[in-house]
């Protein structure tokens, strides 16, 4: 195993246990979730670098515009949580109501 792919497997299990261990607010467990998107979006456009594949893939840039859209809706999510809630604490959420 090469030391880039080390990297890339502890990034992604790094913000993993982010994830799952500190979920007190949204914005810490958006930015985890950013923290995994970026993680397996690096390791998917260095991917044909490591095959020596001479074409390039659409992966990639397809990931990374599923993560913005991702990202903009977890903004929304948080600033609109924000003002019904008062706070970004997850605690303070029921799914179970409307």
């Amino acid at each position: 195993m090469t030391y880039l792919h080390l990297s890339f497997y502890s990034a992604f299990a790094l913000s993993t246990l982010g994830l799952a261990f500190h979920r007190t607010h949204l914005i810490s467990a958006l930015l985890c979730l950013e923290g995994m998107m970026l993680s397996m979006y690096l390791a998917l456009a260095m991917w044909p670098v490591q095959m020596q594949s001479p074409s390039s893939t659409l992966l990639p840039i397809l990931m990374l515009t599923f993560s913005a859209c991702e990202a903009g809706t977890g903004l929304a999510l948080l600033v609109a949580s924000t003002r019904t809630h008062g706070s970004d604490h997850l605690h303070n959420f029921n799914l179970l109501q409307c």
